[in-house]
Order: structure tokens, then C-alpha cells, then sequence
């Protein structure tokens, strides 16, 4: 048994109708535990764009957002879309969304503890997430612990890897051919006695790129990614929406049947179309939890680790801000990204659709001139504003678990993992990411749920009692 059929097993495992149940359970009991929180969507964005410049913090609560999305808004909306559809069908877009829909409200209570169990560090920086939700809120100083250790090394699958690979494999495939690329390439085996292809060469350069970039802006901290992810999220996100839009124009007389087909094989035993990918409910279900979270991180608790940084006047108004994370990642971008594939899949039957990569690419060539470079420069920014955004938060555990000099180390390693990320095998990273995923979820659900108390307490007092601009004297 080699490593891919491993990390496929222990996958399939960690993936199966327990952690489904217990993640979309949780989404669905906060939703209704809280009043659901999601009606009041418009009134967080609004949030969103304020400033509360009397409130304790380092960073303003956009910047903040802006952060969280650096790190959700990726490939997962790209990458991992295709690959849930390729591997669940298009059913799986529809319990993508759903993850989605559901887990506003526990991107929101976990925003709410962030701020909640803060504490302020002795150079005056604000640290949070579940690992203080965990040691002050509940005592559970072991479980802090474990999910410090696990957010530690998740990032480096889910926040470098994946992403670093995707960089590289974008730009392997636009320079691969280059003949400039194949004579440097001669000239570099010559001098060496070797015999690799230019594409191995290809991604030691993008390799060593990308690290330097990602060592550049990360030795600044919070302040410094978070002013680069302010900067590129909005355009790079605007931009790739502008393209969905303009596809989904094109297809427009397959969009009604492409709802009806993923909203039918969500439920449906057996797929009309790709029945030998399984997208029986349970493949479905499994992909498009696994890849909805993935995508926007409700539940996993690592957006949160930034939110707690954040200047707010109360918790709940933070809470409002985090819970547009997972609005626009998932319910708008993700599924404008379902329908697109899924359209494509109907206007264009010949295409393998288990090739999600491909299916990708075919999509976004219906742009003319500009499809190709527009998906390719957002999966680019996606993944490097990604990778900048997970630093923060595998900083964070790792400084909760060795203190503040372990963060050099960390950086070290973060470096190399980036350039080892661009020459490994995606599936097996995409599976490493997954596992970690779900472990670094399990303690995090742990503090939601018996918390929930809590953050039901404090939302009945500053939201629905009309006191969202009341100050918390204890922040």
C-alpha cells in the first residue's frame, strides 16, 4: 500500500456519516439555537465596511475579514469545487451550499468566542480563537492543546500545499511548452547528467518564487498580510465573479436544468450521468461537506484565530462580520462555481467531468481572449492571498504551544513546505488537507457546542436587544 492509497483510506474514514452528521449538525443547531443568525446577513456586511476607532485591536475589523477571506477565498472555490463535482458529482454542489447556508451561524459563534476569550498580550497584540475559547472559556486546557496541534500542521496542507501546487501547476502549463523553457532546461541537464522534463525545472523556479514572495510579506505579521489580502481580495474576487457571470450568460439556457440536476442528484442513489464516480447521497455528501468546508472553514476554527484581533466594540458585532466570510466564499462565489461547472458539464457532454482540472479550463475558455488568463491569474492570487492568510493562523498555534520565538521556526519550515508543496503529488496533498481538516475541527465543534450557551447569551443582549452599538467594558 503505498502513501496515496493510505491518506485515501484514513480519508474515506475521517470523512465518513459521523463527522458529516456532527459538522452539518452543528451548522443546523447553532442556526436554530441562535434565531437564525443568517437574517441578519445584510446587517453585517453593512458592518463589515465600519470602523470602530475607539475599540481595542490591531487590525480593523475589514482587515480582519479581508484576512479570513485571503485564506478561504482560494482554490477551494476553484480547485475544490471541480474536485468535488469530479469525485461526488454535481450533487455534491448542492451540500456544498447547504454547508454553506448552515454554517453562517457557526462562523458567527465562532467569531463571537474569538472576541469573547481574548487575551492582550504583554507588547499590547490581541491573541484569540478556540484554543482560548477552550482554556478559559471551558478549563479544557488539553484540548486547547490538541487543536493547536493540529491547526499547526493543517496549515501546511490546507493553507501551503494545495495552494503552492496549484501555483505551480497554473504556471507549469503556461510555460511548459515555451521553447525558451525546453532550451534551458537541455542546457541544465547537460550540466548536470540528467534526463528531467522541463516541467520538473519549471516548478524549482515557480518554487523558489513563491517562497521568497510568501517570506517577504509574512516577516511583517498580522499588519502586513493583512494590508496585502485588504488589497488583492476584493479585486481578485470581483474579477473571478465577473468571469462566472459572463459563462453562466453564455450557458444561461442550461442554467434551469443544471439546478434541477445538482438538487436531484444530492438526493438521488444513483447518478443519471457519472455513475461510476458513486454519487450516491453518500459521495455527494461527503465531498461537498468536506470541499464546503474547505472552502470556507465554518466549524474548522481557524478564522476566528484572526477575528480575535480585530477592533470591535462588543463580540457580537465581530461575530456579524466573521459570518459574511462565509456568505460570500461559499454561498455566492461557491455556487456560482457549481453552476458554471455543472452548465459546462451539460453543454459540453464529450467532457470527462471526473477531470475537474479540465472541466475547469473548459468552462472559463468560453471567455474569449480573457477566460484563460482570468482563471488562471485567480487561481495564482487565490492561492498565494491563501497562503498568506493560513501563516497567521499557524503562527498563532504554534505560539500558543512554544511561545513567541517558536514563530521563527515555524516560518523556517512554513518556506520550505511552499517549495516542496509546488513538486508534490495534489492528490495526495488534497487528502493530507482533508484529514487535518477534520481533526483540527473536532475540538473547535467541542467549544461551539458547549458554549452555545454563551453565544446565545451574548447575541439575545447586543443583537437581538438592539444594542449592537453598546460598548463591552470588558474588551
Amino acid at each position: 500500500m503505498d502513501l496515496s492509497q493510505l491518506t485515501d483510506i484514513i480519508s474515506s474514514y475521517v470523512w465518513g456519516w459521523p463527522m458529516i452528521v456532527l459538522l452539518l449538525g452543528t451548522h443546523i443547531f447553532l442556526t436554530f439555537r441562535l434565531r437564525v443568525p443568517q437574517r441578519k446577513i445584510f446587517t453585517a456586511i453593512r458592518l463589515s465596511f465600519k470602523k470602530d476607532k475607539d475599540s481595542s485591536g490591531d487590525v480593523s475589523q475589514f482587515a480582519a475579514l479581508a484576512t479570513s477571506l485571503a485564506a478561504t477565498i482560494g482554490t477551494g472555490n476553484i480547485i475544490g469545487v471541480a474536485t468535488a463535482v469530479s469525485l461526488g458529482g454535481p450533487g455534491a454542489v448542492l451540500w456544498c451550499w447547504l454547508t454553506g447556508i448552515f454554517g453562517i451561524a457557526t462562523k458567527y459563534s465562532e467569531g463571537l468566542l474569538a472576541i469573547k476569550y481574548r487575551v492582550k498580550t504583554s507588547d499590547g497584540k490581541m491573541l484569540g480563537g478556540p484554543m482560548y475559547a477552550l482554556e478559559r472559556g471551558l478549563g479544557q486546557k488539553w484540548l486547547a492543546v490538541l487543536f493547536c496541534i493540529f491547526t499547526a500542521v493543517a496549515a501546511f496542507g490546507i493553507g501551503n500545499g494545495v495552494q503552492a501546487n496549484a501555483i505551480s501547476e497554473n504556471f507549469t502549463m503556461l510555460l511548459n511548452d515555451n521553447s525558451s523553457v525546453a532550451s534551458l532546461s537541455q542546457t541544465l541537464n547537460s550540466w548536470f547528467g540528467a534526463n528531467y522534463e522541463p516541467k520538473f525545472y519549471l516548478s524549482i523556479m515557480v518554487g523558489l518564487c513563491v517562497m521568497t514572495l510568501v517570506g517577504v510579506v509574512i516577516i511583517g505579521g498580522v499588519k502586513s498580510i493583512s494590508n496585502i489580502c485588504s488589497a488583492l481580495v476584493p479585486f481578485m474576487a470581483i474579477l473571478y465573479v465577473l468571469g462566472c457571470v459572463y459563462i453562466l450568460c453564455v450557458n444561461h439556457q442550461y442554467v434551469w436544468r443544471a439546478i434541477c440536476l445538482i438538487c436531484s442528484e444530492a438526493f438521488s442513489m444513483k447518478a443519471s450521468i457519472g455513475g461510476a464516480a458513486g454519487t450516491a447521497i453518500m459521495m455527494g455528501a461527503r465531498y461537498g461537506i468536506a470541499r464546503g468546508l474547505f472552502s470556507n472553514e465554518s466549524g474548522m476554527g481557524s478564522a476566528p484565530i484572526v477575528a480575535a484581533a480585530a477592533k470591535t466594540r462588543n463580540s457580537v458585532r465581530q461575530a456579524l462580520v466573521s459570518s459574511t466570510g462565509t456568505f460570500w466564499d461559499t454561498v455566492i462565489v461557491c455556487a456560482m462555481t457549481g453552476l458554471v461547472l455543472t452548465t459546462s458539464i451539460i453543454a459540453y457532454p464529450e467532457i470527462d467531468f471526473h477531470d475537474g482540472g479540465l472541466l475547469t479550463k473548459k468552462a472559463f475558455a468560453m471567455i474569449p481572449y480573457v477566460g484563460t488568463p482570468i482563471l488562471t491569474f485567480g487561481i495564482l492570487t487565490f492561492a498565494f492571498s491563501t497562503i498568506l492568510g493560513w501563516s497567521y493562523y499557524g503562527e498563532r498555534a504554534m505560539e500558543y504551544l512554544a511561545g513567541k520565538r517558536s514563530i521563527r521556526y515555524y516560518r523556517i519550515i512554513w518556506l520550505i513546505v511552499c517549495f516542496v508543496g509546488c513538486i508534490m503529488s495534489l492528490h495526495i496533498v488534497w487528502n493530507i488537507a482533508d484529514i487535518m481538516n477534520a481533526m483540527m475541527a473536532l475540538p473547535n465543534l467541542v467549544s461551539l457546542l458547549l458554549l452555545s450557551g454563551v453565544i446565545a447569551r451574548e447575541t439575545k443582549h447586543y443583537l437581538w436587544n438592539g444594542k449592537l452599538d453598546e460598548i463591552d467594558p470588558e474588551l
